[in-house]
């Protein structure tokens, strides 16, 4: 139970806020916590079986990063609608067929974003439209040689791992 919460910060993606709460056993807790309004992201594959990656430069850990096309969740828009509107931003492709994978939560001790998961087929290519912050490579990869990336340590972002295993759940069995 939520006994009192006040916002210390709010920035153009983030609010952050100290709430104290009762926590199940009884016990108050002050606890920090960044929100984010959420995100979405796709694993796109296409007829070859390759995936849609980016490379991605993330000034947070000054370095590239391997990742699914992905983006925040804008005006409240429902989370399939921002998944598509990233992958054809990012990758200049679009989808005919969307599945749910899931969803995911990097940090549930401090953050409260929660990335929804989408496995992306029946893909035709259109028009790039990427943000000028946005420093990105698109490349499309053997999905097989993709899961070799996440265990040699190659692709580090979560909801990319995350949703690359589901995927493959989906793609292997059917369901």
């Amino acid at each position: 139970m939520t006994e009192k919460d006040k916002t210390v910060f709010h920035g153009k993606i983030i609010e952050v806020g100290v709430q104290t709460t009762t926590l199940p056993n009884g016990q108050v807790m002050e606890l920090e916590i960044v929100r984010h309004p959420g995100g979405a992201a796709v694993v796109a594959i296409d007829d070859q079986n390759r995936v849609c990656l980016l490379k991605q430069f993330r000034v947070v850990v000054n370095d590239w990063l391997w990742e699914l096309p992905a983006g925040k969740i804008d005006n409240k828009e429902p989370p399939l609608q921002t998944a598509q509107r990233e992958l054809q931003e990012e990758a200049g492709v679009m989808a005919s067929d969307w599945k749910e994978l899931g969803k995911e939560i990097s940090s549930p001790g401090i953050f409260n974003e929660i990335v929804y998961l989408y496995l992306a087929q029946g893909l035709h290519h259109g028009q790039q439209n990427k943000e000028d912050h946005e420093v990105l490579e698109v490349h499309w990869i053997d999905f097989n040689e993709v899961i070799s990336m996440i265990y040699d340590g190659i692709i580090q972002d979560s909801k990319t791992i995350v949703g690359l295993v589901l995927a493959k759940q989906i793609l292997d069995t059917g369901r």
